[in-house]
């Protein structure tokens, strides 16, 4: 056989068993056979290099170190899942549903809810071409080097009808022999076990050296698709079956169900085969099967309407309380954490809990020496679910709930009607760092680089008083700092030059208002759209915001009533932070239109269309239906340019569309 034809032979043998083992989970051969095929391939390729091609099995061994990981913009955003936990959670998700499109039963199809790290991989003219993290859903990470190093990711698609753009999300994971063989070998060298297999595979895709990444047994299933172009899906079974179809791993494990009964069934079989399954897993995705309905039903935020989890029951383990210490946060909020005897629960080595607040230490009655159940609350967050009073010895200790500040030493007030005890001196370093740290997360001011650690560093060595701060500091101080480089603090510096440019919202919402989240920092740069307008606004003009009521209110006029917030409201704009008001939305040749978009257009993406029309006063909608007024025409537009033209729709070519639009 011509050394050509070896080569070939030899990367369809490889690639079919990647996909036996890491995607079917039913391998057909040993790791040593396995082995043996990828050694002969790697000799035929080093005495032939010119056989060597980019999508070969043997240069998946990672490449260059980078500095950082660049920021990607996703076309479309990544939504996140809302959560039910009961039959009566799920039925209201469902009756909604049914009422909104006016249906008596759903198709639904159901998905077992990975546990891993959700990626976007990007395909053009059937290779892969990028990929990144999800990040805050908008803004990822470009990990494209680290995601080529996963045996079972495609380089070049295969099959019919291949998108000329297509965008895959999915979940990268480790399956549970690859972890246990995988720390079974650091154990061997002496080295430290990873705590979990979805932490583990979480740190491995953000590996700067994706050597690193591609020495870990890094797994793929794809599950959703972003922007597609030159193909459509009249459901979610034919949009896996097409990406399937194209050499794609997706999970075989999936349930075509109508109505809650059909949805109960699923979860509770999948909840039988947990443990057995080859991957770790929480729960089950259900999504509503039809794209039209999708389309129909939109998103809240950052969550769609027609999908939820629907997680499992969280598991309960014993343990004891070795400790009871308390946590200042960047509000003065006084926390009770129990130190634990470490435990693994829920997929993770929990050796804290949090105890919320002082009422409901008391309620629990938790001392210092107790036996305790405790579990993942949502599988997220560890905590006590109550003290096994059977095996107390009398040697257990009752917490005193601390008078003064353990950080600061101020006074710890609690008001009369709040659980809530706090620190009540606002200097108080502890609650310095949280601001700090608030003020840099990936929602607020996004400054990378800027971490916990290096919050409370700062805070200890007085680099910084307030937030403003921050935008002071030179490369002198920050090097001065144990651990950080010139070129780690030039990287830092730049990161807080670049959050200057920020927008309103994300501006409020870093400035850490009391009761005030990313919904309402969005509603008031909506209404207010002028930092000014908004520090002088009176309760009744709070009030007149969506969703904010007289307690919320009172809440944001006592934060700019204090001089020291406005003082640091005044030194970030002065610093040179200009917080841009939201887009004001135009009227024009859309305004009160619903528009269909539809094929490619060759001058502008479709996100990119979907605002231009949105700015005029239109709304985009993914169906096309009576109440549809134009319908957008691209290249090799499908069945939407049919049920329009059968409709009677007015049909746009690009060219038109262009033109309206100026």
């Amino acid at each position: 056989m011509k050394p050509a034809d070896r080569v070939a032979t030899l990367r369809a043998e490889l690639a079919h068993h990647n996909h036996r083992y890491y995607t079917l989970d039913a391998p057909e051969i040993s790791d040593a056979a396995y082995d043996a095929l990828m050694r002969e391939l790697v000799k035929l390729e080093a005495a032939h290099p010119e056989l060597v091609t980019p999508d070969s099995p043997t240069q998946r061994v990672g490449g260059a170190v980078l500095e950082k990981f660049e920021k990607v913009t996703h076309r479309q955003q990544m939504l996140s899942l809302g959560n039910v936990f009961d039959d009566a959670e799920f039925t209201e998700f469902d009756d909604r549903i049914r009422k909104a499109m006016n249906v008596e039963q759903v198709a639904y199809l159901c998905e077992p809810k990975m546990d891993g790290l959700a990626i976007e991989l990007i395909y053009e003219k059937g290779r892969f071409v990028g990929g990144s993290t999800r990040g805050d859903g908008v803004i990822g990470e470009d990990v494209t080097e680290n995601l080529k190093t996963i045996r079972n990711l495609p380089l070049e698609l295969s099959g019919k009808q291949i998108p000329a753009l297509l965008e895959v999300r999915g979940e990268v994971f480790i399956r549970k022999a690859d972890f246990k063989r995988m720390n079974d070998e650091l154990v061997k060298r002496g080295e430290e076990a990873f705590v979990n297999p979805r932490n583990s595979a979480a740190g491995s895709l953000r590996q700067l050296d994706s050597r690193n990444t591609a020495a870990r047994p890094l797994s793929l299933y794809v599950y959703e698709v972003g922007v597609v172009e030159g193909r459509e899906f009249a459901s979610h079974v034919e949009k896996l079956d097409a990406l399937a179809s194209w050499g794609l791993p997706v999970n075989p494990r999936r349930y075509e169900v109508k109505g809650f009964e059909g949805v109960k069934g699923a979860w509770s079989s999948l909840l039988a085969e947990r443990h057995a399954l080859p991957y770790e897993i929480d729960g089950l995705v259900v999504k509503v099967d039809s794209t039209d309905l999708r389309a129909r039903l939109g998103q809240v935020s950052k969550s769609p309407r027609w999908a939820v989890a629907w997680k499992f029951p969280p598991e309960e383990l014993e343990t004891q309380v070795e400790r009871i210490l308390v946590q200042v946060g960047r509000t003065g909020a006084i926390t009770p954490l129990a130190e634990l005897k470490p435990v693994f629960v829920g997929g993770v080595t929990v050796s804290r809990a949090t105890l919320h607040n002082e009422d409901e230490l008391r309620r629990k009655d938790v001392r210092e020496g107790d036996w305790v159940f405790v579990r993942r609350a949502g599988d997220v967050i560890p905590e006590i679910v109550k003290v096994i009073t059977s095996k107390r010895t009398g040697a257990e200790k009752e917490f005193v709930f601390p008078s003064q500040c353990p950080v600061c030493a101020a006074p710890v007030r609690k008001a009369e009607d709040g659980a809530i005890a706090r620190c009540t001196n606002r200097a108080c370093p502890a609650q310095l760092a949280g601001r700090l740290r608030h003020f840099a997360t990936r929602t607020a001011m996004d400054i990378d680089g800027l971490g916990e650690k290096l919050c409370e560093a700062m805070v200890e060595k007085g680099l910084v008083s307030s937030v403003d701060g921050l935008y002071a500091l030179d490369l002198e101080t920050l090097t001065g700092l144990e651990r950080m480089g010139e070129k780690s603090a030039q990287n830092l510096l730049d990161a807080i030059e670049k959050s200057k440019a920020t927008t309103l919202r994300r501006f409020i919402y870093a400035l850490g208002i009391p009761d005030v989240g990313e919904a309402t920092a969005k509603a008031l740069a909506e209404h207010f759209r002028e930092v000014p307008k908004l520090m002088g606004a009176s309760l009744e003009e709070l009030q007149l915001v969506k969703d904010i009521g007289p307690e919320m209110a009172s809440s944001i006029r006592g934060f700019f009533d204090e001089g020291e917030n406005r003082a640091v409201v005044e030194g970030l704009l002065k610093a040179g932070v200009k917080p841009a008001p939201p887009e004001i939305v135009e009227a024009g040749a859309f305004s009160g239109k619903t528009v269909v978009i539809t094929g490619t257009l060759a001058g502008m993406g479709r996100d990119e269309a979907k605002e231009a029309i949105e700015r005029r006063g239109g709304k985009v909608s993914g169906s096309v239906s009576k109440k549809t007024d134009l319908l957008v025409a691209g290249e090799e537009a499908g069945s939407k340019l049919t049920k329009a033209k059968e409709l009677g729709v007015k049909v746009l070519t690009e060219a038109e569309f262009v033109a309206l639009l100026k």
